[in-house]
């Protein structure tokens, strides 16, 4: 009998009178909240609730599979969920098997931070032509997200496009341009791997409708792909020109941004014929305007509006240019969905003030929101972090107040679930799935092999 059952067991009197906290979403903000709490509280119970059977969000789905290191906040996690106090159900969704009123009749506390699972549109001319490929699915197809292991994506032409300046742009292009043997030592998903081999890409053009002092990419991301082998990186003379002479007035991280792309650009790196050449193209001051297709639907390039600074503002021009290429990707931002009917969403995240979405009423619990989903996709993981601590502090503070009656938790969601979900897959069932993916992985000489089917999670799970 595990220690949890155990303490469950032998402290059923006082079981129900702990604060009953629910977090929807297993990523970053979740776990994050998790590990503020259960530090501040000594006695509370917190159950996690997951879409997915499998826990980590953004750092599973969503971190390059070049970038090992920034996953490692795993083991963080997992020390997170194997505490007492703590249990992780996977394999349950918001609005379809248990909706939001019902976790805040049987919990003292409901956190939402289940991220934002859609990509924003341009509204432009010809949007779903084929090879139009929103980044973020590109980037759960190669990360193996199950509702993008299907993707379809023609990687036989010689020119792609990449609309938005951000560090998830920057993502693509690198997967893009990576030599194949560089990303087979990775976890990215085996049918990515077979495509990417196969690819023709030899240029891959990064278009920013604002100039080099306005990207939102960092200094980070920029580094490693000015870096990558058999890759030059080809800079417009006119998008840089007297961008020197404001370098010195610059906050601190923007000024070494930008002194590398000076550095990157004095390099002058030109056009060769050589075959394992390929060429990484930022372009600045540049709208798409409209998609332009063959007769059969087919990309064959993008009409773009060319803009210019007035003060700090971007506005368009008259002039426009065409961008030839076969395939593009829209990397402009990503938002939330309305995962159950009492959330109001604006702007791509849900309403909230300083993390709080309802306050307590009757019998029901407060509803905060924390990451992603309540702050709108901005910042790295570290600003996930401090958002998530933020909340989980208020949370703390309001749980002091709450009142004496008793609140059942999971054991009373549970009946409400088994109505229609018998496949809840709980933390050891995590870990079976992870104990088979790296074993997998081992096979073909890769820290893990993610399975892609939830079908196939819940069969691993369940054994």
């Amino acid at each position: 009998m595990s220690y949890k059952l155990l303490r469950r067991v032998f402290s059923s009197s006082s079981y129900n009178k702990r604060p009953q906290i629910c977090i929807v979403g297993a990523g970053p903000a979740g776990f994050y909240a998790a590990m503020h709490l259960i530090k501040k509280l000594e006695n509370v119970n917190i159950d996690i609730l997951e879409k997915l059977p499998v826990p980590f969000g953004l750092i599973r789905y969503g971190v390059a599979p070049d970038h090992p290191e920034v996953k490692n906040v795993i083991n963080q996690f997992t020390k997170v969920a194997q505490t007492p106090s703590v249990n992780f159900y996977g394999n349950i969704t918001l609005g379809k098997d248990v909706n939001l009123q019902q976790l805040r009749e049987h919990y003292d506390a409901v956190l939402l931070t289940y991220g934002a699972e859609e990509d924003k549109t341009l509204g432009i001319e010809n949007e779903d032509a084929t090879n139009v490929i929103a980044a973020r699915n590109f980037v759960g197809w190669y990360n193996g997200l199950p509702c993008d292991k299907d993707l379809k994506i023609d990687l036989s032409c010689k020119t792609a496009a990449i609309l938005g300046q951000g560090n998830v742009a920057l993502d693509v292009a690198r997967i893009l341009l990576t030599p194949i043997d560089d990303l087979k030592k990775t976890d990215i998903t085996e049918h990515a791997l077979s495509a990417l081999s196969e690819s023709k890409i030899k240029e891959v053009y990064l278009v920013g409708r604002r100039g080099p002092l306005q990207v939102a990419f960092t200094i980070k991301e920029l580094r490693e792909q000015l870096k990558l082998k058999n890759c030059r990186t080809i800079w417009k003379e006119n998008d840089l020109a007297d961008v020197d002479k404001v370098v010195p007035d610059l906050p601190r991280p923007r000024k070494r941004l930008t002194e590398l792309m000076l550095k990157s650009f004095n390099e002058k790196q030109t056009m060769s014929d050589d075959g394992n050449i390929k060429y990484f193209k930022p372009v600045f001051f540049r709208s798409p305007n409209k998609f332009l297709i063959d007769d059969k639907k087919q990309l064959t390039g993008i009409e773009l509006i060319c803009n210019k600074l007035v003060g700090e503002k971007c506005v368009p021009t008259e002039e426009k240019e065409i961008l030839n290429c076969e395939l593009a990707f829209r990397s402009i931002g990503y938002k939330s969905v309305q995962a159950d009917k009492d959330l109001i969403l604006n702007d791509g995240y849900v309403r909230n003030d300083k993390g709080i979405v309802e306050d307590a009423s009757s019998n029901l619990a407060k509803v905060y929101a924390a990451g992603w989903l309540g702050t709108g996709p901005v910042g790295v993981i570290l600003h996930t972090m401090g958002n998530a601590f933020q909340v989980a502090k208020l949370m703390h503070e309001n749980l002091n107040n709450i009142d004496d009656k008793n609140k059942g938790g999971f054991e009373e969601i549970k009946k409400i679930i088994n109505k229609s979900n018998s496949n809840v897959i709980d933390w050891n069932g995590w870990e079976k799935i992870d104990n088979y993916e790296k074993e997998q992985g081992k096979i073909v000489g890769k820290p893990r092999e993610k399975i892609c089917s939830v079908e196939k999670m819940i069969e691993i799970a369940k054994k």
